[in-house]
């Protein structure tokens, strides 16, 4: 169940922050309606490799659909610095 709390319990700031866990962000919620969510930072930091990686694939979708070239293994471990 979502942890929903209106923005005005930011007053008292850190009983909010205790609500906050991995997979369980708290959101704010201001003249009844979903403004903002807090989330704990090793949440964040996972949604941003996954974006940053849904990125690169879809570049390399697209790099092949248009009919680029190829790399060969040892050119991907270069760029990956394997």
């Amino acid at each position: 169940m979502p942890n929903i709390k209106p923005v005005s319990d930011l007053r008292n700031y850190n009983e909010v922050l205790k609500d906050i866990a991995v997979g369980d962000p708290v959101f704010l919620t201001k003249n009844g309606r979903g403004k903002y969510a807090i989330v704990d930072i090793e949440e964040y930091e996972k949604n941003q490799t996954t974006i940053k990686l849904l990125s690169k694939l879809m570049e390399a979708e697209k790099a092949i659909k248009v009919g680029n070239e190829w790399l060969t293994e040892e050119e991907v471990e270069d760029d990956l610095g394997v």
